[in-house]
């Protein structure tokens, strides 16, 4: 992010610079959510870009709940990553959720799974973990949270496909320390992640990465009445009112 903003002001300062941007500028560019909402592709990827940055996770086709939710608590300071607090600082509750609409409804193709080594002993732990959970550390499945297909639960809940090992390693790793505050609390998936081991994280996030996409996968329609009383603080009052 530094390194673009550099170029971009060192660029701004070339002499005339300035007048040749604005003569060259296409004219007449429509007023749509597609147009404002460019400056995100830069760090999340296009609709015909299958590539994707291993930090910037995608946002097209997640669920519109969650998506308002992550953006509002950038704006209110529950979860900070700088960029974007600067982006949505003046951003009203009416406009995020325009933009949550927007990336809900996105049409963009998934990448290929990453290619991860995983033993069979490592294959198992996040197999079960991910199907099956722990009940004797209250660890849930991560398919009673996130679907069957793990492709989300609407409309609060993201998919775990389609993410890369090590975003989700970051995020799994930011929970179990605190290093992130999302939501308010409690937060359930801090109060899981804290009883995950390193090795269990990254099995977990290696499987997810490795697991392929294909168009007939959706989203599950709810969420199991037990988890909803666990996790009642990721449905924020008023979301999408």
């Amino acid at each position: 992010m530094k390194q673009l903003l550099v170029v971009v002001l060192a660029f701004i300062a070339v002499p005339g610079f300035a007048g040749r941007a604005e003569a060259a500028a296409p004219r007449g560019v429509p007023d749509t959510m597609a147009e404002r909402m460019k400056p995100c592709t830069i760090c999340h990827g296009t609709e015909d870009r299958a590539g994707r940055n291993a930090y910037y996770p995608r946002i097209a086709g997640k669920p519109k709940g969650y998506l308002f939710n992550q953006l509002r608590n950038f704006r209110d300071g529950r979860r900070y990553y700088r960029p974007m607090a600067l982006l949505l600082a003046n951003a009203s509750d009416q406009y995020l959720l325009e933009m949550a609409d927007y990336f809900a409804t996105l049409k963009q193709p998934y990448p290929p799974p990453e290619r991860t080594a995983l033993s069979p002993a490592e294959t198992r732990l996040a197999e079960k973990l991910i199907r099956q959970g722990d009940v004797t550390r209250k660890i849930p499945a991560c398919v009673e949270c996130h679907g069957k297909q793990l492709m989300g639960t609407d409309p609060f809940i993201p998919g775990l496909l389609g993410l890369p090992r090590v975003y989700l390693i970051a995020q799994l790793g930011a929970w179990k320390t605190g290093g992130l505050i999302r939501g308010q609390t409690p937060d359930c998936m801090s109060d899981i992640a804290k009883q995950l081991t390193y090795e269990e994280i990254n099995a977990v996030a290696a499987w997810l990465a490795a697991h392929p996409v294909d168009g007939s996968m959706d989203a599950a329609e709810s969420l199991p009445v037990e988890i909803m009383k666990r996790c009642g603080s990721i449905v924020l009052g008023g979301a999408l009112q």
